[in-house]
């Protein structure tokens, strides 16, 4: 990796883990989620570096790819397992990191994704097969009572590239990647009170392009116009400021212009926790970039 590769990723990296703090303080009881999104945001580009995806606010038994709507009313309760999951990057160079905050009473549910995430990066060397650290994930979780979330994974990183290959799996598996120096990946274990899997809910708020090519309806083309910049990363509904974006983005999303990400959330009534850290493999170990 070029040095000012290097040095980017670890820019990006120290600005998420205080950003990360910051906004896991933010929520307590009663604040609302639109207000917590928006300071997280806001600190992002205050900060000099660009979002690399919509600010992840998910409660309860959602465990991913929630941010909260325009005018968005909803507030944090006592009892809530919220999970901030932040995404910055500096010229593309993106440190991915979340933690759980827990407004209940679930701590041994928050150690459980925690431990496995730094068990798992005290393996991570060129050589090791993810399926292994898969496995050391799953163990951590079910030493505690929980189930990992099979169908949730980490995942490689590289320049305006949010997810690409090695995904990093949360439970045992045997051939597949193997680590390599220079590889970058964020390991994010899930663990859960409830089934072990998540599903697509309803709700969706959280968009990418998948392409580039022209759209007849104007408020689609004005939206395309508005995200250019992004270079095909994540955005939010909230963030586009068109008339008519919902009817805009259901096109979009029709005619395979743009992906839409759901909410995945396990069964209602559970609880799930994350934790996630960015690192770069080198010789010997990684460099957590996030940590």
């Amino acid at each position: 990796m070029k040095e000012e590769i290097f040095d980017r990723y670890m820019q990006a990296g120290a600005a998420a883990k205080k950003i990360l703090a910051a906004g896991a303080r933010k929520i307590q009881a009663d604040v609302s989620l639109l207000e917590v999104a928006d300071f997280v945001e806001d600190s992002i580009l205050d900060e000099g570096f660009g979002i690399a995806f919509p600010v992840n606010i998910s409660l309860n038994e959602a465990a991913a790819h929630d941010t909260p709507s325009p005018g968005d009313q909803r507030v944090f309760t006592t009892g809530d397992i919220v999970k901030l999951d932040i995404g910055v990057h500096l010229d593309g160079y993106i440190a991915d990191t979340a933690c759980t905050v827990d407004l209940g009473d679930q701590p041994l549910l928050c150690e459980a994704s925690i431990k496995a995430r730094d068990a798992a990066i005290e393996a991570v060397r060129p050589g090791v097969a993810i399926g292994t650290l898969g496995g050391i994930v799953a163990h951590e979780i079910k030493s505690r009572g929980f189930l990992p979330v099979a169908n949730l994974t980490g995942h490689g990183l590289d320049q305006y590239c949010l997810h690409k290959g090695p995904n990093v799996p949360n439970i045992p598996g045997t051939g597949g990647a193997v680590l390599e120096e220079g590889m970058v990946i964020a390991i994010e274990p899930f663990a859960t009170t409830g089934t072990g899997f998540v599903h697509d809910s309803s709700r969706v708020e959280i968009f990418s392009q998948l392409v580039n090519r022209p759209v007849r309806l104007p408020a689609a083309r004005k939206i395309l116009k508005d995200i250019e910049g992004l270079n095909g990363m994540p955005f939010a509904r909230r963030h586009i400021k068109v008339k008519s974006a919902d009817l805009a983005l259901a096109r979009l999303v029709n005619d395979g212009v743009i992906r839409a990400y759901p909410v995945l959330s396990d069964v209602s009534g559970s609880f799930v926790s994350q934790a996630e850290h960015t690192m770069i493999v080198t010789g010997d170990g990684c460099i957590v970039t996030t940590a």
